[in-house]
C-alpha cells in the first residue's frame, strides 16, 4: 500500500515538473516583448481605472497614447501633471495648463426651499427612489439626496449634507472622472469647468410659476439677468440662462441681479479695476468704454475708479497708456457709487 501511495506520489510529482517545463518553453517561445515606453506611461498614471477618459481602465489608456491612439492628456484624473509627465517620456510637446473641470451640483433645493411630495421610506438609493413617481421632491429636477453619487466616488469627494440632505461636493478632492454623473438619475450632477466667474445651480427648465411653487431657490425664467449683462454673454433658451463663454468678462452682474439666487457668482474673487496716478493723462478712453458708470474725471484730469466698477476689464483693454489694473476686490461693489449718483461719487481718494 505504501509502495503504491509512493508510486503514485512520484509520477505525480514527474508529471508536474514536465508540465511545469513544458510553460517555462511556451512562455519563452510566445513572449510578448515589453515596450518600456509603455510601462513608463502606465506608471505615470494614476491607476483609479474610472474610464473617465473613455479606455478600459488605465491600462488601456496607457497602450492608447503610446500607439498614437490617445492624447498624452486623456487622463482628466491626472490633469495636467500627469500629461507634462507623459509628454517628456513620447517626446512631445507638454499640452498647454488645462483648467480643472470639476463635479457640480447643478440644484440647491435643500429640504427646506424644495417642497416634498410624499415621504419617502424605501430602498436609500437615488436611482430606486426615482422609480417612485418621479422621486419624492416637488421639483422633478432636484437632487433627491440618497447618495448614489456617494457610493460610485472612488476619491471621497462628496457627500449627503445631514441637514439639508443634497449631495455636496469637496473640489480638492474631486478628480473629473465623471463616475458620479453617470450614476445620477437625476442628472443634477455635471462638470464644470472650476474657474467659471458664475454658475446656474438650476435644471428646472420649466414656467417661473411651477418652479416658484415647487422650489424658493429655482430659475424662474425672468430674464432680469440677460438684462443685466452688458456684453451679449447670455440668452434665454427653455426658461434657463445659456452663457456664451467666449463673450463673458467675470463681471457677474447676472448673479448679481438674480432675485432668486439660482445664479451663484464667485464674489469672494471679484475684481475691481484701479489706474494708476503717474500713468494716466486724462483721455477718457476708459471713461467712455465703461459700461457701469464707474469712472469720473474730465478731459486732461486725473481718472479716478469708483466702487460701481464691476472688474469686467473693458477700461484696462482700452488704455492706451496700460495704466490700468485689476486685483481682487476686499468688500463688496456698491451699485449706488455710480457717476453722478452721489458727491462721494467724484470725490479724489485720499493716498
Amino acid at each position: 500500500m505504501l509502495t503504491q501511495i509512493l508510486i503514485g506520489t512520484g509520477v505525480i510529482g514527474g508529471l508536474g515538473l514536465v508540465f511545469g517545463l513544458l510553460l517555462s518553453v511556451a512562455n519563452k517561445i510566445f513572449e510578448v516583448p515589453s515596450d518600456p515606453k509603455r510601462d513608463a506611461v502606465r506608471s505615470c498614471l494614476p491607476g483609479a481605472n474610472c474610464g473617465a477618459c473613455g479606455y478600459p481602465g488605465c491600462d488601456g489608456l496607457a497602450d492608447a497614447i503610446v500607439a498614437g491612439n490617445a492624447p498624452i492628456s486623456a487622463c482628466p484624473v491626472g490633469g495636467s501633471a500627469v500629461a507634462d509627465q507623459i509628454s517628456e517620456i513620447m517626446g512631445t510637446d507638454k499640452t498647454p495648463d488645462q483648467v480643472r473641470n470639476i463635479a457640480t451640483v447643478v440644484c440647491q433645493g435643500t429640504v427646506d426651499r424644495c417642497k416634498t411630495k410624499f415621504p419617502y421610506h424605501g430602498i436609500q438609493d437615488c436611482v430606486s427612489a426615482s422609480l417612485v413617481n418621479d422621486g419624492n421632491r416637488a421639483c422633478k429636477y432636484a437632487c433627491l439626496g440618497l447618495g448614489t453619487c456617494v457610493s460610485v466616488c472612488q476619491f471621497d469627494a462628496i457627500h449627503i449634507d445631514e441637514h439639508s440632505k443634497i449631495a455636496v461636493i469637496d473640489p480638492d478632492k474631486c478628480q473629473s472622472c465623471g463616475a458620479c454623473i453617470t450614476a445620477c438619475p437625476k442628472s443634477v450632477l455635471s462638470l464644470q469647468p472650476e474657474t467659471v466667474p458664475v454658475r446656474l445651480l438650476c435644471r428646472a427648465a420649466e414656467e417661473g410659476e411651477v418652479v416658484s411653487d415647487n422650489c424658493k431657490i429655482g430659475c424662474v425664467g425672468c430674464e432680469i439677468c440677460a438684462g443685466a449683462c452688458k456684453f451679449g454673454a447670455l440668452t434665454i433658451e427653455n426658461h434657463l440662462p445659456v452663457f456664451d463663454w467666449s463673450k463673458c468678462v467675470s463681471c457677474m452682474m447676472c448673479a448679481e441681479a438674480c432675485p432668486t439666487g439660482a445664479l451663484w457668482g464667485d464674489f469672494d474673487n471679484r475684481m475691481i479695476a484701479e489706474i494708476d496716478r503717474d500713468l494716466c493723462i486724462g483721455c477718457t478712453i476708459c471713461k467712455r468704454n465703461c459700461k457701469f458708470d464707474a469712472i469720473s474725471g474730465e478731459l486732461k484730469q486725473l481718472h479716478e475708479i469708483n466702487e460701481a466698477c464691476t472688474g469686467c476689464g473693458q477700461c484696462v483693454k482700452k488704455c492706451p497708456k496700460k495704466a490700468i489694473t485689476l486685483h481682487v476686490r476686499d468688500h463688496e461693489r456698491d451699485a449706488n457709487a455710480k457717476v453722478g449718483t452721489t458727491p462721494e461719487a467724484f470725490a479724489v481718494p485720499k493716498k
